[in-house]
């Protein structure tokens, strides 16, 4: 992680480099590559920015071992004060600047052949640091000016949270559709700019109990995501991961996974839902109505393979939209209408009023009957939306689960301040659900008019056990993704369950099977799937 001073000074935190075949494991590339065709980011331009340390090593060397890609792949982009004009070359090395061993290894966790999350993208434009934030975003400049990339990594932080900074990402975001993903910080530290920008995705790191922490002094939910840990034990490369599995939904919607809406599947909003969504909880995460996220571990541990497989699920637009008085309570509507897939996504547009004050409600109904014997579902809900252009604050827009049946209500997201909501169930009775997104037309009421992307997951998992010789076979469905198996020799009290002993699960007809080999002299042993 570099960190960016306002005399933008740099300095490193560099350490051991974790398996490469784990991290992919983790963060379901393993499973996505298993299951799908060519998701590579084939197609899709992505952008590099880096810091310096005072010395002119910012750029990414493509003939590096942890970069093997072709140097007419690349765009090198630098301008120096008052950064008027921008020299550009393809050619490396250069006399723009000279290697950064910082950026090999983002590059490494991004777009790096052996480490990679997407390993065939179209092009990287390099960028050096103050020419980015001061020439394209336009922080303390007059103009902006637009680049050809939709998902931009920044490994770098300011050392503090600027307003004016996450401002002008802001409004850059809104206006060029670019998803800024950017590192939360240093261990220890809050999270600090450009990650505490609303429109981005802030990213700290997994398995850590130091992972840059928030809320943020506005009381915002940041950061958005954890990755795991390629690196002792910062940001800079858990960043890159986030930005690869971006890159990858970029280019699933642009060819039309989910569905032939490709704008609305390559939305900064569905992409940034979507990735949000599909987060693995660790053991203790937890959240509240007014906070949506962990404050460590925001939405969870990335998984873009969950977040594929509901971008799959396609956009679903069967909700029914009502208006009441603003403040007037809003049940369930006894609709009939049911969206018909567990897992998937919506890109909508809600409406309310501050004359006369208004709330607004969209109604989704879901049918979550199709498990096992009355077994309990898991669900994972997440809206977002856009600080739009030139405002100060956002819309307040609040997520609530209803029971349709009694209309009871069974959880609800409503902070005031953040541009996500967040649900979490994890033992949902199977029954009929009405879903609300909500807008206030009196409290943090921004704009009369608002799009928010919105992404769900209803599953119930099941497992099946069987015995051939001395094997014990375990097999379960390949999505969800982010279980293991762990096991026991003793189901009383205290139960000590554990992987050890257990091996790494192979891919069959989208089926996730272990092997066990059962040693003669145990006489029980039981298994169970488990998320970490």
């Amino acid at each position: 992680m570099r960190h960016l001073l306002k005399a933008l000074t740099v300095w490193i935190v560099a350490g051991a480099v974790a398996d490469g075949a784990t991290l992919l494991d983790t963060t379901g590339v393993t499973a996505l590559r298993g299951t799908t065709t060519n998701l590579d980011g084939t197609g899709v331009r992505v952008g590099q920015v880096e810091a310096q340390s005072g010395s002119g090593d910012w750029q990414v060397n493509p003939n590096s071992s942890r970069v093997k890609q072709p140097t007419n792949a690349f765009t090198y982009f630098l301008s120096n004060p008052p950064y008027l004009v921008v020299i550009t070359t393809n050619t490396f090395p250069n006399t723009l600047g000279i290697e950064s061993g910082h950026a090999d290894g983002v590059a490494d966790y991004f777009y790096g052949v052996s480490n990679g999350i997407v390993t065939n993208v179209l092009h990287i434009d390099n960028y050096e640091a103050n020419t980015f934030i001061v020439y394209y975003v336009g922080y303390t400049a007059a103009t902006t000016h637009p680049i050809a990339e939709r998902v931009v990594n920044q490994s770098f932080t300011f050392g503090s949270v600027d307003s004016n900074a996450d401002q002008a990402y802001d409004n850059y975001a809104a206006q060029n559709s670019v998803l800024f993903v950017s590192g939360a910080g240093f261990r220890g530290q809050p999270v600090y700019t450009p990650a505490t920008c609303y429109n981005g995705i802030g990213v700290g790191v997994a398995g850590v109990s130091d992972s840059p922490t928030g809320p943020t002094s506005d009381g915002r939910s940041k950061p958005d995501l954890v990755a795991p840990n390629p690196v002792d034990p910062q940001t800079s490369y858990t960043t890159a991961e986030v930005s690869g599995a971006a890159a990858l939904l970029m280019q699933a919607g642009a060819r039309g996974d989910g569905g032939g809406d490709t704008n609305s599947a390559t939305d900064i909003r569905t992409v940034k839902a979507l990735l949000l969504n599909g987060a693995v909880k660790p053991a203790d995460w937890t959240n509240s109505f007014s906070n949506p996220l962990h404050a460590r571990y925001g939405a969870g541990v990335l998984n873009v393979f969950n977040a594929y497989k509901q971008l799959a699920g396609q956009r679903q637009t069967n909700f029914v939209p009502i208006t009441i008085s603003s403040g007037a309570a809003h049940p369930p509507t006894g609709a009939s209408n049911t969206i018909p897939v567990l897992s998937a996504w919506s890109l909508g547009n809600i409406t309310s009023l501050a004359h006369p004050p208004t709330d607004a409600v969209n109604h989704y109904y879901f049918n979550v009957t199709d498990g096992m014997s009355n077994a309990p579902f898991t669900a994972t809900i997440t809206l977002a939306w856009n600080r739009q252009s030139g405002r100060a604050t956002v819309n307040d827009l609040n997520l609530y689960l209803y029971n349709a049946a009694n209309s009871n209500l069974v959880t609800c997201s409503t902070s005031i301040v953040d541009n996500v909501e967040h649900l979490y169930v994890p033992r949902l009775s199977p029954g009929r659900y009405d879903l609300q997104v909500w807008k206030s037309g009196v409290n943090g009421f921004v704009t009369g008019s608002e799009t928010y992307a919105l992404a769900w997951e209803f599953f119930c998992e099941s497992a099946n056990v069987t015995k051939s010789g001395t094997n014990v076979i375990v097999s379960w469905p390949v999505y969800p993704d982010g279980f293991v198996v762990e096991s026991t020799i003793n189901l009383s009290p205290p139960q000590t369950w554990s992987t050890a002993g257990i091996p790494a699960a192979v891919i069959t007809n989208n089926q996730k099977v272990v092997t066990i080999n059962i040693s003669p002299t145990v006489t029980n042993q039981f298994f169970r799937l488990r998320r970490p």
